[in-house]
């Protein structure tokens, strides 16, 4: 299993660092190509818009033809997309890439995910989710400093060659490590099976809690994400390496989370993280609204990443267990919800800003959080799920 769990960790690692190369670079890739910098800003729901119509598609194909399948297939055509991508000469073009990449993306990181939920025992699940969070959270956090600084030294596409190399030794890490593992069928390919898996995870009632959470979480805390770069730009900071170093931030505080995880379960329950998760990335989004030096707003973006996993990571287990034997179906459902919030966010964001300005937009966000954070914790804590 630990085998299992590092090549899974290395799958969404890769795969997470080539989902938002695009925010350091926006304001180049815009002056490349021709584009309005808002414009540009919607690669961001180029990206995570297909993620969500994907999922219901990956999950339940996960459960019926073998999870590690789904998984070999979608990196090499994240890879192929990628590359796409970092030769596109029209804004057009570039952005067909990232929907591809979109897709294939929801058939990695999410079954990932799931094939893990399969694999680890229901005691160590948290600590195991815990650590493919972590994984995640890095290479967000390697893509976005990666992305600034060879943003400034070699361009956009350079992030974008860069990303594909990864991307292409998460494949055959993949492809040698998960040989045989989690293949077998759990049911007949059918339209049938897929639509039963999916009335075991909506039957139980605590699902519409849990992807009614993480959809607003989505909007809340991703949508401030593509123009972290635009409002540097605007206060006269155009280093899309400072870009890549905030937004990093994010990934910062998730991985610090993550590797606190047993200690935090040890001594707060699942209320309390949950609230207090939804409080701390409040205060986050807030900061960023003032618009302070760059080293601030950094700071601000891990007690985001540190406040959305506290909050997100009690979400994710209990998802996990609305129906164990379709946690495919679960997870597709759970990443659809989640980045239904994603694709929303960024065109929310943009049409807040120009009228009410940052801070009205990020304290409107802030307090998003803390009603999602209340929510789940009165509601998926308030008694077992159902089985």
């Amino acid at each position: 299993m630990t085998r299992v769990l590092a090549v899974i960790c290395v799958s969404n690692f890769f795969a997470a660092s080539a989902s938002r190369i695009t925010d350091p670079v926006l304001p180049q890739i815009a002056a490349d190509l021709g584009v309005d910098v808002h414009a540009a800003a919607l690669l961001a729901t180029a990206f995570a818009l297909p993620w969500v119509i994907a999922q219901p598609i990956f999950g339940p194909l996960g459960d019926l033809i073998g999870k590690t399948r789904v998984i070999r297939v979608n990196l090499v055509i994240l890879l192929a997309s990628t590359f796409v991508g970092a030769f596109a000469t029209h804004f057009t073009v570039l952005f067909a890439s990232r929907v591809v990449a979109g897709i294939a993306t929801a058939g990695v990181m999410p079954v990932g995910f799931a094939l893990s939920g399969d694999l680890t025992p229901p005691e160590k699940r948290q600590v195991g989710i815990g650590r493919i969070v972590a994984a995640s959270m890095s290479g967000q956090l390697l893509g976005a400093v990666a992305a600034g600084l060879l943003g400034d030294f070699v361009g956009w596409r350079g992030v974008f060659v860069g990303a594909g190399c990864g991307v292409a030794f998460a494949a055959v890490v993949v492809l040698i490590g998960l040989r045989k593992v989690g293949e077998q069928r759990a049911g007949a390919a059918n339209v049938a099976a897929v639509f039963t898996n999916y009335r075991k995870v909506f039957g139980n009632p605590l699902a519409k809690i849990c992807f009614g959470a993480v959809f607003f979480e989505g909007i809340a805390v991703h949508g401030i994400m593509p123009y972290i770069a635009p409002l540097l730009v605007a206060t006269g900071e155009a280093r899309a390496m400072i870009a890549g170093a905030i937004i990093a931030g994010f990934a910062i505080g998730g991985g610090a989370y993550s590797l606190l995880v047993p200690v935090f379960i040890a001594r707060l329950g699942p209320q309390q993280l949950m609230i207090g998760g939804g409080a701390l990335a409040a205060v986050g989004l807030v900061t960023v609204g003032f618009t302070p030096p760059w080293h601030v707003q950094m700071l601000a973006l891990t007690a985001l990443g540190f406040g959305f996993y506290m909050l997100h990571n009690c979400i994710q287990v209990q998802m996990l267990e609305l129906a164990p034997g379709a946690r495919g179906s679960a997870v597709a459902a759970h990443a659809s919800s989640f980045f239904m919030g994603q694709a929303l966010g960024p065109v929310l964001f943009g049409m807040a800003l120009p009228v009410i300005g940052a801070l009205a937009t990020t304290v409107t966000a802030g307090a998003l959080m803390i009603a999602v954070g209340v929510v789940s914790a009165r509601f998926l804590y308030a008694r077992p799920s159902a089985p």
